[in-house]
């Protein structure tokens, strides 16, 4: 194999940084031609979205080192040979009696020798260094069956919506990448995990009785319609991430997980949200998740919810763990 096939390497002015970029014309998009260079540009034009939506949170990178065609590595600990202004977030396993130190991204260079690495996708806590058991974001996860289209998913959102103008909650929107929604509420590091999973189930039962023909939350993928939507609460446990808002996916056309504002749930089209249209949307709307921090939603309400729901017999799901998708063993 040449040196060079794949483009000689090319250095990356980031802000104070300079990040040094290998191999940048392989093509990790096959669909599109998209190569490592044109990720790291993409990533580049999002800047202040995606350092948002990452900083201070441990965050699990994945990986694609031939392109999406190839294998995922799913990275908790930091890739080797980071610079030492890369910085990081040690973390305990208990399931596994093991420690990790995570990517903690707090400037954009950070995110550029991610993709150095091959990281196409970030995927963070919703908890900060600070206190890692403690999240201070509350996600919601539209998450449609096999048989449910996109346009009930833009039902249930838009019950979701109703439901938290209800509570006074400010949620931010945005695609998911792939055929869902996610919303994020901030909420104050209070209290643990497994509360604000209790939260996220109560508020998800709600939105269940509201609209029973479209909407689960049934535990198992197995006894659930194929044509509803699961709100999936279980999003907020420990160590159970999704792609950060402004991530590109690992699909054929680099879909970005793109936040949205509430007027365009109807008509939005998630696979017309890419790495190449995207950074013009963002250079003319901007980062529409940038307040967040200043709208905190008290927790309460739920947790009444959750104590009204479990005094009229409901029962409380298994923990994560005992789940197929359960959090993966560090590496």
């Amino acid at each position: 194999m040449a040196k060079d096939e794949h483009g000689a390497p090319v250095e990356l002015s980031v802000g104070a940084r300079t990040v040094r970029l290998s191999s940048p014309a392989r093509v990790y998009f096959p669909e599109t031609g998209a190569t490592k260079l044109d990720l790291a540009n993409y990533y580049l034009a999002v800047g202040d979205g995606i350092v948002n939506a990452l900083r201070e949170r441990p965050c699990m990178l994945h990986r694609f080192p031939k392109g999406i065609e190839g294998a995922k590595v799913h990275q908790k600990r930091l890739p080797k040979g980071a610079p030492d202004w890369v910085e990081t977030v040690r973390l305990h396993f208990p399931r596994y009696d093991l420690h990790a130190d995570e990517l903690c991204v707090t400037e954009l260079a950070s995110v550029i020798w991610a993709v150095q690495m091959s990281t196409v996708e970030f995927h963070p806590w919703n908890s900060r260094r600070a206190d890692p058991e403690r999240p201070d974001e509350w996600r919601i996860d539209l998450d449609p069956m096999p048989e449910a289209g996109f346009d009930r998913v833009r039902r249930v959102a838009e019950t979701t919506h109703e439901i938290l103008d209800e509570l006074g909650a400010r949620g931010y929107p945005k695609t998911s990448g792939g055929n869902g929604i996610h919303i994020y509420v901030r909420i104050p590091p209070t209290h643990g995990h497994g509360e604000v999973r209790r939260a996220a189930l109560a508020f998800a039962r709600e939105v269940e009785r509201r609209m029973p023909r479209d909407v689960t939350t049934t535990w198992w993928r197995k006894d659930r319609d194929p044509a509803t939507v699961f709100v999936d609460y279980n999003q907020n446990a420990r160590d159970h991430t999704i792609a950060s808002a402004y991530s590109v996916r690992g699909n054929s056309i680099g879909t970005v997980s793109t936040p949205i504002r509430w007027d365009e749930i109807a008509d939005v089209e998630p696979r017309d949200l890419t790495m190449a249209t995207v950074p013009a949307r963002y250079a003319e709307l901007g980062d529409l998740h940038a307040d967040i921090d200043g709208h905190v939603f008290d927790i309460a309400p739920l947790l009444e919810w959750a104590d009204r729901d479990e005094a009229a017999g409901a029962e409380a799901p298994p923990e994560p763990d005992a789940d197929a998708g359960a959090a993966r063993k560090p590496k």
